[in-house]
């Protein structure tokens, strides 16, 4: 449920947020050392914008399973939306090493492109991100993000061609404005400075709009 709400899925964000709480708190009850739980609960704090508990949350997670590829996966994110995607990356490629054939590789895949991509890193990014797109061309923030790595390496035809792609699968990410309001995680002032420098400005140089 908590990974239905980060993708932009869930029509009913805050009953679904509710529910993820209650379910969460259960399990942590019943088993207070599951890596799992605590990443899942990471994962919705974050979602929540709340990085601080998110933080706490996933570093839970990996100390309690230093093999959980996705508490390792959800720390790095942490750490991304922290305006610290240098610190988030060791932890991502950590992840994938430990889930090389993970079904949701992609997810991971595009994580680490983020990081690359908010650092300025845009052939890295490009790859990452395209390796996400194999594994699962349904994901429509990959398109997103690809276009603003396209946008900003100045390759305007596959940065359109991307994004046209990304609202087909989603068309109410139609603007910066509905973007920002969907997740708020991204508003992070940090993330967001690195955010508006590198993947919003590939963005507008591929046509998207701001309101």
């Amino acid at each position: 449920m908590a990974t239905t709400i980060a993708n932009g899925w869930s029509s009913t964000v805050k009953q679904d947020e509710t529910r993820a709480e209650e379910l969460l708190f259960d399990a942590l009850g019943r088993d207070p050392n599951s890596s799992p739980a605590h990443s899942a609960l990471g994962m919705l704090r974050q979602v929540q914008n709340r990085m601080a508990e998110a933080y706490t949350e996933m570093e839970a997670a990996v100390a309690l399973d230093r093999n959980n590829a996705w508490g390792a996966k959800g720390l790095g994110q942490v750490l991304m939306y922290l305006g610290r995607p240098e610190t988030g990356i060791p932890h991502i490629e950590k992840a994938i090493r430990l889930n090389p054939f993970d079904p949701n590789i992609a997810i991971f895949y595009f994580q680490l492109g983020q990081c690359h991509l908010l650092l300025g890193h845009v052939d890295e990014a490009i790859a990452s991100l395209g390796k996400a797109r194999t594994a699962n061309p349904r994901l429509w923030y990959v398109h997103q993000w690809l276009a603003g790595a396209y946008g900003l390496a100045g390759d305007l035809d596959e940065a359109k061609a991307e994004l046209a792609k990304s609202l087909r699968l989603k068309p109410d990410t139609d603007t910066m404005a509905r973007v920002r309001a969907q997740f708020p995680q991204i508003t992070n002032p940090s993330h967001w400075a690195l955010f508006e420098k590198t993947v919003a400005l590939g963005l507008r140089r591929a046509g998207f709009s701001d309101e």
